[in-house]
């Protein structure tokens, strides 16, 4: 109750306190929820659909591969293989949008994308994901020099997928001049994918057959964009907590007369800092809370907003929201408690002097 009080009477001063830790807190939160969104969908789209994954030897992104899609004949035959498919993945201008993902898979890879309306693509058409799909009125879109018919729309769980075209493996190898970017194998028997990675390895000598989960864990882009994700929000979080710690020690700085009044009044030095302790945990408790519903209201919103067409996500997971209110509370009461504690043991005449001047 003493520690509201205590805040009500500055208001400016508690609002002050409380933008900084906010805004440091956001910062945190949507850098890097935004960057593991990113990785988790593309996660998720891999992980979902195999076991293995087989790419272009030496090729650091899949965007670039090209794997010869006649191997998915000789793989079929492999015991314990369930089914196989092949994908193109690339981005182009798509109508009057400048740049959006592209799909071609294997007709027995069409059931993935769940209809919406119409019907799954022949040659020389797509359907569209429904985020994309409210940017054309059109029966027919333009997609780098061919012209293609819409033959349906789609939804999906993923945000790339749900921006993008899905087309037929042989006119996306057209467009792309590549017979596949990946192929995906599905086992029916887990004990023996190691066992078909092998197998598939010695198939040609210009393939690099992995586990997907290999893949995703050793994936060069993920790792850049984790990598630049913890740097970036790092950055700004030290900024923020040491924004906020700035701030909180000019504030406690600014009550040395109050604080020599309570001295001359008889109040321990206990008092004081207690009294503080609990101002500013009810301080950054509360901004953190604030910053947390902000963030999950706005990551909730991303993928809505058509602009972005699903392609930019977020998951905040609940190690970094422990960890950013761990040291959001940490580096709030460093900042408020330590001048406190050295403004408590000074002669109250010379806080209440050095207050007034």
């Amino acid at each position: 109750m003493i520690s509201l009080k205590a805040l009500s009477k500055n208001p400016f001063k508690s609002l002050l306190i409380f933008s900084s830790i906010t805004i440091a807190v956001m910062a945190i939160f949507l850098i890097s929820s935004v960057s593991q969104g990113i990785i988790g969908m593309y996660s998720k789209m891999i992980k979902t659909d195999g076991d293995i994954i087989i790419t272009q030897k030496g090729i650091s992104d899949t965007f670039f591969s090209n794997v010869d899609i006649a191997l998915m004949g000789e793989i079929d035959k492999l015991e314990h293989v369930s089914s196989s498919y092949a994908m193109i993945v690339g981005a182009s201008p798509i109508g009057h949008i400048p740049i959006a993902g592209i799909y071609g898979t294997t007709a027995n890879h069409f059931s993935h994308y769940k209809l919406s309306s119409g019907r799954y693509p022949r040659v020389g058409e797509v359907i569209l994901g429904e985020n994309l799909a409210k940017q054309f009125a059109t029966k027919n879109i333009n997609i780098g020099n061919k012209n293609f018919e819409i033959s349906g729309i789609y939804s999906s769980d993923i945000g790339f997928e749900e921006g993008g075209v899905v087309m037929n493996v042989a006119d996306a190898g057209t467009l792309f001049n590549r017979s596949a970017s990946f192929i995906l194998v599905s086992s029916n028997l887990p004990n023996e994918i190691d066992e078909i990675v092998k197998k598939i390895s010695r198939m040609d000598s210009q393939i690099e057959a992995k586990t997907t989960q290999n893949f995703v864990k050793e994936y060069n882009q993920f790792k850049i964009i984790e990598n630049s994700s913890i740097v970036i929000s790092t950055l700004a979080f030290a900024m923020g907590l040491m924004g906020i710690a700035s701030v909180m020690s000019m504030i406690v700085n600014s009550r040395k007369e109050e604080f020599g009044i309570m001295r001359a009044l008889g109040k321990s030095r206990f008092f004081i800092i207690k009294n503080l302790f609990f101002e500013t945990l009810v301080m950054s408790f509360s901004a953190y809370l604030f910053a947390l519903f902000l963030s999950l209201g706005i990551l909730a919103l991303l993928p809505h907003i058509e602009m972005l067409q699903g392609y930019v996500n977020g998951t905040l997971s609940l190690s970094t929201a422990i960890y950013v209110l761990a040291s959001t509370l940490f580096m709030a009461l460093l900042g408020s408690l330590f001048p406190a504690w050295i403004a408590s043991k000074t002669d109250p005449i010379l806080l209440i002097n050095q207050g007034c001047a």
